[in-house]
């Protein structure tokens, strides 16, 4: 383990990790340098009454204020009964179904949903089709096998709005409870995906709503969408959230960050720990210790205990998959590779560094994707 940072459990196995004088990790100095630029308490709460006042402002004239994602999450869930209920926004809630969604996740988006009247655009992905994508992705022996899922959410947001004319999207994002992800943990672009389904899968991406670089730009500067991460501004109390959610709307929690589909949690409770030595877990415990929820001891014992997985969820994944016993094993024990090893974006988000750093000023992309996408 070696070195560990004195305010996190972040250690010398996180990629790109560096400690200071102070003992202090990198990701801390990034997250203090991200609470400075996005406060809580009253001024977090003037600065997003300010943005809900230019978002309802844009909306004027429309169906809808702004889309937000959802998945049946915590997070995703609480933001819907925030800017519904005391913001009094029109939301367009945006899903992409891969067809791995957990009953608990369906029961969640719909019981929030129907209870704040907020209306459901949902892109459904052929299963055979996103099987042959998965597929191809265990055979390319990357760690990224789930980023055609964040990739196809972003798409459905990005299709939502400008179909209904929304200017602005709400994403349910946190700094402080889920931390900052290194790169090295993953990454994703719809050239990786394209690639890779090239190279290992049987079936064309027909159904698939990839995000094409070319839609990307089009979508941030002549569509003018706007991000907006309104958890940067509140004092978020995680636990207290799902609390509201399970009384108010008969929320159910499904067992940890990530966990509401049961391939992403295949992935964060199984395929993350046994196949590349990586804890998910270690992001969020971090956040907690930061923020002063838990004590680092108690997070380093908790990382000790292997992660919550349910029970034959590996055999669903192999069955659903077509992968023998023996087929499993042998994708689980490949050469390691990384998306440097396949084409992708990356190169031109480099070169496109300044642009995206004006987008970034503008609200157009997340702070997030131009530190870690744009950085050689």
């Amino acid at each position: 383990m070696g070195q560990i940072c004195t305010l996190c459990i972040y250690d010398e196995t996180v990629p790109n990790v560096s400690f200071d004088h102070e003992g202090v990790c990198n990701y801390c100095r990034q997250i203090e340098g991200l609470e400075r630029e996005y406060p809580t308490g009253a001024e977090g709460a003037a600065r997003l009454q300010t943005i809900v006042d230019e978002i309802k402002a844009a909306g004027k004239g429309r169906k809808y204020d702004a889309v937000i994602g959802v998945s049946g999450g915590c997070d995703s869930s609480f933001l819907v009964h925030e800017m519904r209920q005391k913001y009094g926004l029109r939301l367009l809630a945006a899903h992409y179904d891969n067809t791995w969604n957990s009953t608990i996740a369906t029961e969640n988006i719909h019981n929030v949903l129907d209870a704040l009247d907020v209306d459901l655009f949902t892109i459904v992905v052929d299963n055979k089709e996103y099987d042959d994508i998965y597929r191809s992705f265990f055979k390319a022996g990357v760690k990224d096998v789930d980023c055609p899922t964040d990739i196809g959410l972003a798409t459905t947001l990005y299709r939502a709005a400008e179909k209904f004319g929304i200017k602005y999207m709400i994403e349910g994002h946190s700094f402080r409870t889920e931390g900052v992800a290194p790169l090295g943990w993953a990454y994703m672009d719809g050239k990786y995906i394209e690639t890779v389904q090239k190279e290992f899968g049987t079936m064309p991406l027909k159904t698939f709503p990839n995000l094409w670089l070319k839609d990307q730009l089009r979508w941030m500067i002549f569509g003018g969408i706007k991000k907006i991460r309104p958890l940067y501004y509140i004092d978020y109390d995680k636990e207290a959230a799902k609390t509201l959610l399970a009384e108010t709307y008969g929320w159910q929690w499904y067992g940890g960050h990530h966990l509401e589909n049961r391939f992403t949690a295949f992935v964060h409770s199984y395929f993350f720990p046994r196949r590349w030595d990586t804890d998910f877990r270690i992001a969020g415990y971090s956040a907690y210790c930061r923020n002063g929820w838990m004590s680092r001891e108690d997070a380093l014992e908790l990382m000790k205990q292997p992660p919550f997985i349910e029970d034959d969820l590996v055999d669903l994944v192999k069955k659903r998959l077509g992968f023998s016993d023996t087929e499993f094993e042998h994708l689980m024990n490949l050469p390691r590779k990384t998306y440097k090893d396949y084409r992708t974006y990356k190169k031109t988000f480099e070169r496109l560094r300044p642009l995206f750093w004006l987008l970034y000023r503008m609200d157009l992309v997340p702070k997030s994707f131009y530190i870690k996408y744009t950085a050689k």
